[in-house]
């Protein structure tokens, strides 16, 4: 603890919850949690509002990068949570995303990411460009006078995995029947202990 925040690294529960494996065999769903029992190495931070600033609308991303010949090389980013679903299984489309910037999302994927839309979703052009409008920039907005629930911020027990397959699919691709992890704790981190 620093003064009014609370930081947290460390190995934790995952808290992610979704049939991954479904949805890498055709949507074929059977409830079964990829992450259960599952760990993940965790960085929570708890900040005051006070320190945000007087509006009260922010948005975050994080990034992951890996040094490389001594300089940091950007391997991984996101705002909202499982929107590089829309890469698929296109490596460089995923390579190019991770190594970009928030700010650049609407200049370099709106087009890639339409057609993908288009073909998963059958949405119009016009369409999937206005369904990509309410995620790019992908930054994760929360307006802190309203309360916490997907899209607005995210909470550990939010289903966005569902969520994005139905932006995915335009609604198309039904719930994975994968619910939220039981062993959240009530205080900060809020993750729960590591799995043996």
């Amino acid at each position: 603890m620093a003064g009014p925040c609370r930081l947290f690294i460390g190995e934790r529960s995952d808290p992610f919850f979704a049939d991954a494996e479904g949805a890498l065999h055709g949507y074929q769903f059977t409830g079964q949690d990829t992450f259960a029992g599952k760990n993940v190495l965790s960085i929570a931070l708890e900040v005051p509002n006070d320190i945000l600033g007087a509006h009260p609308a922010i948005g975050v991303w994080a990034e992951v990068s890996l040094r490389i010949d001594g300089g940091l090389v950007q391997m991984d980013r996101g705002g909202h949570p499982s929107l590089t679903l829309l890469n698929g299984t296109d490596v460089k489309l995923a390579a190019r995303y991770n190594a970009g910037q928030p700010a650049d999302d609407l200049k370099n994927f709106v087009g890639d990411w339409s057609r993908v839309l288009e073909k998963q979703g059958g949405y119009s052009p016009d369409e999937a460009r206005a369904a990509l409008l309410t995620v790019f920039p992908d930054i994760l907005r929360y307006d802190r006078s309203m309360p916490a629930a997907y899209p607005n911020g995210r909470t550990l027990t939010d289903d966005v995995f569902d969520t994005r397959l139905s932006f995915l699919s335009r609604g198309k691709i039904g719930p994975d029947g994968v619910g939220p992890h039981t062993d959240l704790l009530p205080a900060f981190p809020f993750l729960g202990v590591p799995n043996p």
